[in-house]
Parts: structure tokens; C-alpha cells; sequence
């Protein structure tokens, strides 16, 4: 998704709703957590085999693979 695709989908909220963010918790239940979104940032992203997904790069490590600047939502 691009920053232009997130704007389209906002304009069509109502602008008084509070804004969360969903994720698998990992339990046993496989339930769905939505805690608020407390930032939004720039930041830059790598891709790790271990998670099999882009992390947060470490800007403190030499990344060994490629980063990508990405908005980030936390």
C-alpha cells in the first residue's frame, strides 16, 4: 500500500474515529489485538529470513541487506 492508497481509504472514515492497528496476538485462540496507533514515523525496513517479513532496521547496525524508507504506523 502507498501513502496516496492510505489517504484515499481515510477520506472515506469519519474524521472523529479513533485509528488502531490489527495483528495476530500468537495465542492459542489465534485472537486479533487492536491496540491505538500512537505514531506515525518514517523509518526504514529490511527483510529478515528469520520472520519470513520486513523488520524495523537497527539504524545503530550495518544492515547487511537492502532497507527501504517506509512509513511506519505504531
Amino acid at each position: 500500500m502507498r501513502v496516496q492508497d492510505l489517504i484515499e481509504l481515510l477520506q472515506m472514515m469519519p474524521e472523529d474515529a479513533e485509528v488502531h492497528f490489527t495483528y495476530q496476538s500468537g495465542d492459542h485462540w489465534r485472537t486479533t489485538v487492536a491496540p491505538k496507533v500512537r505514531s506515525v514515523d518514517m523509518g526504514s525496513v529490511e527483510y529478515s529470513e528469520y520472520h519470513r517479513m520486513p523488520k524495523v532496521s537497527d539504524p545503530d547496525w550495518d544492515a547487511e541487506e537492502d532497507t527501504d524508507n517506509v512509513v511506519l504506523i505504531g
